[in-house]
């Protein structure tokens, strides 16, 4: 039975997304884009207007889980203010829809997608379209981290699937 996950990463200017499909043992890719807000709208307005868009991409595409990055930001308060907001929405979605929600950390994505925590954006990138049997890297970079995420995702749902059967022993 086919299992898809709609990974997302996270932003205002640009939300990457990507879907993945896992057959039996085989992952391939569903789908990916980016949505890009308006930069002259206020705030407020920029993340309706993602919610609004996800909304249609997401109920076009019925994903069995949602992926969403869990973020870390040092510097920019502005940036990461902004982007967090983004993610609220996003997990407002997938709750409101009745999707089960992951949310892997940077490390856990280039873990999954590399198999090292400590990987490089561009390997991340270039690794996740070999995973998926893609003949060249995925663009924009947002749409690809997002299938990297989606990735990830599959990998967490199939762990929580295992522990919920019973299957893990130590």
């Amino acid at each position: 039975m086919a299992f898809c996950c709609l990974g997302i990463d996270p932003g205002l200017g640009n939300l990457g997304y990507g879907y993945v499909i896992r057959q039996g043992g085989r992952l391939e890719c569903g789908g990916y884009g980016c949505i890009r807000s308006p930069s002259k709208m206020e705030v407020c307005l920029r993340i309706l207007f993602i919610y609004e868009k996800l909304e249609e991409i997401v109920s076009g595409n019925k994903p069995d889980a949602v992926s969403v990055e869990r973020l870390f930001f040092g510097k920019n308060v502005t940036t990461a203010a902004n982007v967090f907001q983004v993610r609220g929405a996003v997990l407002l979605l997938a709750a409101r829809l009745g999707i089960p929600v992951f949310e892997p950390k940077p490390s856990e994505v280039k873990v999954a997608v590399c198999g090292n925590g400590v990987a490089e954006k561009r390997q991340v990138q270039q690794m996740t379209g070999r995973v998926l049997n893609m003949s060249k890297t995925p663009r924009p970079d947002d749409a690809a981290d997002a299938l990297a995420i989606a990735v990830t995702g599959i990998s967490m749902a199939n762990y929580a699937n295992r522990i919920a059967r019973g299957g893990l022993h130590c």
